[in-house]
């Protein structure tokens, strides 16, 4: 309330409400002041009806020298008024007894619904306790999933580095075998070489000893053909190999153990081919060695001379 109350400002409202004809009451006195607890009104008038017949007695006492028709008719109306403040004390105790009754309805309805409310707060007080719970394990899977999930991830990692490591393997291989693919091309495009020329100055050989071995040579150009046409055979061969190996680079992790086959196989070829001239050098030497020059041979080469006829070189 805005202010505390005194028992003179409720005494005086009720006087005040007396005079205007009007009983006091505990709503009409709180209406009066504008203030004040039921409690506290209550309170301080019924010590205003406790003092409201001491108050009115010194009236009585007045009449002691009227008349007795007055003073009969004096104690008649203080006889009806003691019955009518005994009314209104009593309808006042009732409507205070009402209102007091009613406070505690109200207090009553406030209690329960307080314990409906604290009902309503401990179950969701449990709610939230039986959810925070929840809460806790959903947090403590959650962060045994996230253990699981970055295990994973790291063992992925790990198998990422491993892959990119083979990768970084396989592609040094792969360039090492490039490197080795492009020496045995430069190895056997130098034999190849090594071989025309040797093959051109066997030929040239052959054609000085035409004419003292036409026959021989016919036979030695022959077999030469032969070698020659195989070894171009060879070299197609082996240009064909290589375009293989060339092709197959970018499968080199896999072909690796079939190019090396290849490219010893390559180099058996090279190595036959390499016998095969040797030993025809060697058969031509043999053959210069048991073929001397004839008397008959340089006569006709002095009569080829003498005539002016060229040898037939290809008989």
């Amino acid at each position: 309330m805005a202010r505390g109350i005194t028992e003179s400002d409720v005494h005086t409202a009720a006087d005040q409400l007396v005079a205007n004809g009007e009983r006091p009451t505990v709503e009409r006195i709180r209406a009066h002041l504008g203030s004040g607890s039921p409690n506290t009104v209550t309170r301080w008038l019924e010590t205003w009806w406790k003092a409201l017949g001491t108050r009115l007695q010194p009236e009585r006492t007045d009449l002691k020298d009227a008349p007795a028709t007055l003073a009969k008719l004096a104690g008649q109306w203080w006889q009806l008024a003691l019955e009518h403040a005994r009314e209104l004390v009593l309808q006042e105790f009732a409507d205070t007894r009402q209102a007091l009754s009613a406070e505690y309805d109200e207090l009553h309805a406030l209690r329960q619904t307080f314990a409906d409310e604290a009902m309503q707060l401990r179950s969701k007080a449990e709610a939230a306790l039986q959810a925070e719970r929840l809460a806790s394990m959903q947090v403590v899977e959650l962060q045994r999933l996230v253990s699981q999930m970055q295990a994973q991830i790291d063992e992925l990692s790990q198998q990422r580095a491993d892959a990119n490591h083979l990768l970084d393997q396989a592609t040094t291989s792969r360039h090492e075998l490039d490197a080795r693919l492009q020496q045995q091309q430069e190895l056997a495009r130098s034999e190849r070489e090594s071989l025309a020329e040797h093959t051109r100055s066997v030929e040239n050989r052959a054609l000085v000893e035409v004419d003292r071995a036409r026959q021989e040579i016919k036979d030695l150009r022959a077999q030469l053909l032969a070698m020659t046409n195989e070894s171009a055979s060879k070299q197609a061969h082996s240009s064909v190999q290589m375009e293989v190996l060339r092709t197959s680079a970018a499968a080199a992790e896999r072909e690796r153990a079939v190019q090396r086959a290849r490219a010893d196989a390559l180099e058996q070829e090279l190595v036959r081919l390499r016998g095969l001239s040797a030993a025809l050098k060697t058969a031509l030497e043999s053959t210069k060695a048991a073929k001397k020059p004839r008397p008959t041979v340089r006569r006709k080469s002095r009569v080829a001379s003498s005539t002016g006829v060229t040898p037939d070189v290809n008989g």
